[in-house]
């Protein structure tokens, strides 16, 4: 599997979870409920929001993306960790490897963008809701998805391309569960200082320009909120946000833990960090739809009308 100083090799072994191999098995279990639950979660909201006509709007389309991106990156991580974990599928090509790692930093990098739309939709429609309408046009909306995805595609295709440069791989032992952009990094034999800079300066920018977006509408949004002199109308304010709060923290906190530990948590069992890595994949993509189905009233009512009336028919 090895090769010189002028091609690649042709192959990366994924170890999985470092010093918990005896644990595969069992790990793969909680791992294959993630996913499961993220694509019939994620599936029954892009229904939900395709079948009522009431939630044809700009927060619930933003909400669909979301759910598309969830699935589509649990996807990309999870099918090969179940290889790894259950099958003993370790191997992995070369270019694989590559695509893996491009489409699972370009997703992450989507939903950062989801987020701070969604963010934005709040802040539009609590500051300005005489403009929402006017604003927030379902082409608007395309065109926000669009220019989200493009910077995430634009952002991460010198990752690949670069590590492509890279002609002096002699290891291929990948201590990761997936093929994470620093984890092939760190195997190359060659000077990475390139790559280590452009992808510290990608994860930089991406949080603090998305942070900092999401923050500030925020800080709009309460300002707004405590002008009102009605308290019912404060906490419904506050309540149309609760959900993409939750949505915030299920996705930053395990992905700014992964990220400092990756480059400066040198004390942190490699254990540690790989699961908190996995974590950050697979669980947000999980929790999203559970906290928008229980926090958004016209979700839930219609997701219960769906199983209610199957129950119905089900007795005649």
């Amino acid at each position: 599997m090895e090769g010189n100083a002028t091609h690649h090799i042709s192959s990366f072994f994924l170890v999985g979870i470092p010093g918990l191999e005896n644990f595969h098995c069992w790990i793969g279990i909680p791992v294959c409920l993630l996913f499961v639950l993220t694509l019939l979660g994620n599936s029954i909201i892009i229904t939900t929001v395709k079948l009522e006509p009431s939630l044809h709007q700009p927060m619930y389309f933003f909400l669909c993306m979301l759910a598309t991106n969830d699935m589509c990156l649990t996807c990309s991580a999870a099918l090969k960790m179940l290889g790894i974990f259950w099958f003993d599928a370790h191997w992995i090509d070369f270019d694989v490897c590559l695509t893996q790692m491009f489409f699972i930093h370009t997703l992450c990098i989507m939903e950062s963008a989801i987020l701070v739309a969604m963010a934005f939709d709040r802040f539009v429609a609590i500051c300005i809701p005489l403009h929402y309408a006017s604003i927030l046009t379902t082409s608007m909306v395309i065109k926000i998805g669009l220019v989200g995805l493009s910077r995430a595609m634009l952002m991460i295709m010198p990752c690949p391309l670069l590590i492509k440069k890279l002609l002096y791989y002699t290891k291929y032992v990948i201590h990761h569960a997936y093929c994470e952009h620093m984890a092939v990094v760190k195997v190359a034999s060659a000077n990475t200082h390139v790559n280590r800079i452009y992808g510290i300066l990608v994860a930089f920018s991406v949080a603090v320009f998305d942070l900092g977006l999401i923050a500030t509408s925020y800080i709009k949004i309460l300002q707004a909120v405590f002008r009102l002199s009605s308290q019912r109308a404060r906490s419904k304010a506050l309540g149309t946000c609760a959900a993409h709060v939750c949505t915030i923290l299920a996705f930053y906190t395990p992905a700014l833990f992964s990220f400092l530990t990756h480059r400066f948590g040198k004390n942190v069992p490699p254990s540690v960090h790989i699961i908190f890595a996995v974590l950050y994949l697979l669980v947000s993509p999980t929790v999203n739809p559970l906290v928008y189905g229980v926090k958004t009233k016209q979700i839930r009512d219609r997701v219960m009308g769906l199983f209610f009336l199957k129950k119905k028919i089900s007795e005649y």
